[in-house]
């Protein structure tokens, strides 16, 4: 008679908290990115670039998940929105995009179930590691360059920076339940990267007669844009190179939840009443 009710009970339990969720979940998500580095030196949000992305999540348990991510957005800075006159006249901008693949592992601050009445909603945080490719741009003359190509600051051919690179990724964000199959969630991440020329300016400016000889005259105007004399020395500085560049996103995301509420079993063996 005990067992019997104490199944009953554990089998209510179960179906009003589902505190066992584990599964799958798939989704798209759009938004802005946001770049910070040499051309953009302000914690000013401007130059925001579409952006966009796939999502893998699977779910442990209702706090903990890990999240795969494939993204695409478009970054962007001008001397030109500058407040800074020396980077006003330095004249340099660039686009890119950026193509970008993040692992994340995310903490929900609260127990988040699919389809339960009460703990639909929670705040996230979330880090990972971000692989990433992106290849500078920028538009002189009404010609588009790859930067990359010409080595604006003395590297040699052959030496130029990669088209690779990686981002250790910190964020946070917001889920909550539509339904019990889908999911709405706001999501904003850093990705502070392993490199300082995604925007193609890091240190100092390059012999120009050197750099004329090596790669000719167009990589000359493309290393040196500035608006008064003496700027474009040799040896003065281009960039700051102490410090890497980012990226953010923030997004939308809707999710479609595949997975299972794991209840406790309850054993088939008949009770007598």
């Amino acid at each position: 008679m005990n067992r019997y009710y104490r199944n009953i009970f554990f089998l209510l339990l179960c179906g009003t908290t589902m505190t066992a969720q584990k599964g799958v979940e798939l989704g798209a998500w759009l938004g802005f990115t946001h770049y910070y580095g040499d051309l953009q030196t302000e914690l000013a949000i401007s130059d925001l670039g579409l952006a966009g992305g796939l999502n893998f999540r699977y779910n442990l348990d209702n706090r903990i998940a890990v999240k795969t991510s494939l993204n695409l957005g478009r970054v962007s800075g001008s001397d030109e929105d500058s407040q800074n006159t020396f980077e006003r006249r330095r004249n340099l901008s660039f686009t890119s995009d950026v193509w970008d693949l993040t692992t994340q592992i995310e903490f929900n601050f609260l127990s988040y179930i699919h389809g339960s009445e009460d703990e639909y909603f929670t705040p996230y945080l979330l880090a990972g590691l971000s692989a990433f490719s992106y290849a500078p741009k920028t538009v002189l003359d009404d010609q588009t360059f790859n930067l990359r190509d010409f080595g604006t600051e003395g590297q040699p051919i052959g030496e130029e920076y990669g088209r690779f690179s990686l981002a250790p990724t910190i964020g946070l964000g917001l889920k909550w339940d539509i339904n019990t199959d889908w999911s709405f969630n706001v999501e904003f991440s850093i990705h502070n990267s392993a490199t300082d020329y995604l925007d193609d300016v890091s240190g100092v400016y390059p012999d120009l007669n050197a750099l004329r000889i090596e790669r000719g005259a167009q990589a000359v105007n493309l290393s040196d844009r500035s608006l008064s004399n003496g700027i474009g020395e040799q040896g003065r500085q281009r960039g700051n190179s102490k410090n890497n560049d980012l990226y953010t996103f923030l997004g939308l995301h809707v999710m479609r939840y595949f997975g299972s509420l794991n209840c406790p079993r309850v054993t088939k063996k008949r009770v007598k009443l």
